[in-house]
């Protein structure tokens, strides 16, 4: 199996408090969300945003996302939304606004100028109101729980474009091996014409006659004749695209392999990209005919969108 290094996933919990008030009133609860959005990166980039009451469970997170996933930019978001309970909405920690008071009571026997806290302030103390009977082991525990439910989640989503993008690299690659198979049978027979039309022009050159009739030349027939002989040679040897198939075709095979064995393939098929690219550039640099020169646009336009595909691969 093949990931992609894109995806999306959440996971989300309400957590009751942990018990009734100090009034016997219950708290409010805490509603816990976890949300992973990759995209693809060179390496793994972990980057969190999460409210300070939770920030303890970042080291475990992270352990969790560096044993899952090798490659991507990770964004986590863990949000914290109080739900206070309709009954008891407003339930106020009398324990704390005891303490309270009596902490501005000492302050105001040292600074008798100073002013008195306003209801608005005491109402947003900490542990004032109700909601503060969530605990943060409570909290810690239900971030983790839903850290594992997304990173999970996350996996089997990168797994299916995975699978997907699996599919359509295949695809590309049986086209590519189909054009190889069609245009090697062809190569000797186009090299053998296009070497015939350079004989004719450097005969026609060069005053050899190219029928009964001979043309008067004051070079040796004998001497013009190997001439010809040693530019055919060469050029078909400049021409000559069998290696390049012959490579195209191993770096084929060795792709489809890759794909079909799966893991973290990402970078192993960009390597691959660069490989059939070469050759690609090559063939089409080589081409001696219209059927070759055509063939290595194609396969160069299948490469590119590989190429494209393979950069969201893990």
């Amino acid at each position: 199996m093949i990931y992609s290094m894109t995806g999306y996933a959440s996971a989300t919990r309400e957590v009751v408090a942990d018990g009734a008030g100090p009034d016997g009133a219950r708290g409010a609860g805490v509603g816990v969300s976890v949300e992973l959005r990759t995209v693809n990166s060179r390496f793994l980039d972990l980057n969190f945003r999460m409210p300070e009451d939770v920030r303890a469970t970042e080291p475990q997170l992270r352990e969790m996302l560096m044993t899952k996933l090798s490659r991507g930019k990770v964004d986590i978001r863990i949000n914290l939304n109080r739900v206070e309970q309709t009954a008891n909405a407003g339930a106020l920690n009398r324990e704390a606004l005891t303490q309270l008071a009596a902490l501005e009571r000492a302050v105001l026997d040292t600074f008798p100028d100073a002013e008195r806290m306003r209801t608005g302030e005491i109402l947003r103390w900490p542990g004032v109101l109700a909601e503060s009977s969530v605990s943060p082991d409570t909290l810690r525990e239900a971030v983790l729980t839903c850290g594992k439910q997304a990173i999970a989640d996350l996996i089997d989503v990168r797994a299916r474009e995975g699978a997907a993008l699996g599919n359509v690299l295949i695809n590309n690659v049986t086209e590519m091996e189909a054009i190889v198979a069609r245009i090697t049978p062809l190569v000797p027979e186009l090299i053998a014409k296009h070497q015939q039309k350079i004989v004719e022009r450097l005969q026609d050159a060069l005053g050899i006659a190219t029928s009964d009739n001979a043309a008067t030349t004051s070079v040796p027939r004998d001497e013009i004749a190997e001439r010809i002989r040693q530019e055919v040679t060469m050029y078909g040897i400049r021409i000559d695209i069998a290696e390049e198939l012959q490579r195209l075709s191993a770096h084929l095979t060795e792709t489809r392999h890759v794909l079909q064995k799966g893991g973290k393939v990402g970078k192993r098929l960009d390597f691959m990209m660069q490989e059939l690219n070469r050759e690609a550039n090559t063939l089409g640099s080589k081409a001696a005919a219209k059927e070759l020169a055509d063939a290595s646009m194609t396969l160069k336009l299948l490469i590119e969108q590989m190429r494209e595909q393979v950069q969201n691969l893990e």
